[in-house]
């Protein structure tokens, strides 16, 4: 599970709404000082939510980017149903392409691009939403998001995630959880805001997205057919990848490539600023920029 370092945002972002043809979905919204050179728009991954993109809002906004990080259906802050086949993925592309639009003309500016960057699931969310139409977006960014399903260590975690969502409540789910991975010195509030998020996602949400984890098709080469420029980040270690995938990934992209030292599965929080740069120098070297 992330972990983010604050679950209060820095003073260049609010907390709101974002309306879309496909509903309401909560985001975080950071603002530059001055016009921005762009926006970004961040999907988070597997039990995660907005907050887990808090640490990188001020050096994005530092360098010039609106960020606006935002919780999916059934996650956290947003809305969801009890349905699995609400979570298919082509569904959840689908709303990614709806912020995508709600963030265009007025909001973003008609003249400014839209980079689109997904966490672990995210990244795989975000890969199905410019497959099914890449024109909203400038750049693709796939933040430790891998080409196909996950390890089989992981497939098992989220099988054992899933058959006990099934069966006790998030609240019962959660305290098995801590059982297994207890508190640590950098959780916020000693867990509490992370067992406050738990409780709000929707366990139909975390049965269908951990289940396309698990049988993720590789989708590399349509990826690199639609030519738009794509970012491979991840950090120096992965349980969920092997790095060594995200190589390989990168190459079959000719993509752009960036591993930061000392970050593991979540270099957004466990090294925001050198994960901000890389992403503000990729942007900033991106035609029209």
């Amino acid at each position: 599970m992330s972990r983010p370092p604050t679950f209060t945002p820095p003073p260049c972002a609010r907390a709101r709404v974002l309306d879309t043809a496909r509903g309401a979905f909560a985001v975080l919204d950071a603002l530059p000082p001055t016009p921005a050179r762009a926006t970004a728009l961040l999907l988070p991954g597997y039990t995660g939510s907005k907050e887990d993109f808090i640490a990188l809002l001020e050096p994005l906004c530092a360098a010039g980017y609106r960020a606006v990080a935002v919780d999916g259906r059934g996650q956290y802050e947003t809305e969801g149903s009890d349905r699995q086949e609400s979570y298919a993925q082509e569904e959840l592309a689908r709303d990614v392409l709806a912020q995508a639009a709600a963030l265009a003309g007025r909001e973003r500016g008609p003249a400014a691009p839209l980079h689109l960057l997904g966490h672990s699931l995210g990244g795989q969310i975000a890969r199905a939403a410019v497959l099914l139409d890449p024109a909203p977006f400038a750049s693709l960014t796939l933040m430790s998001s891998g080409p196909a399903e996950v390890v089989p260590a992981q497939r098992d975690k989220v099988k054992m995630l899933s058959d006990a969502l099934a069966v006790l409540s998030m609240e019962e789910v959660w305290q098995a959880m801590r059982a297994l991975d207890p508190p640590q010195d950098a959780d916020t509030g000693d867990g509490e805001e992370l067992r406050r998020r738990w409780l709000r996602h929707r366990p139909a949400q975390l049965i269908a997205t951990g289940a396309q984890l698990a049988a993720e098709p590789d989708r590399v080469d349509e990826l690199a057919a639609l030519g738009l420029p794509v970012h491979v980040l991840s950090g120096e270690r992965d349980d969920v990848w092997p790095v060594e995938q995200f190589d390989a990934m990168a190459r079959r992209l000719r993509a752009r490539r960036t591993t930061v030292a000392g970050a593991e599965h979540s270099p957004n929080t466990a090294r925001p600023q050198e994960t901000a740069s890389a992403l503000a120098a990729f942007w900033d070297g991106l035609p029209g920029s």
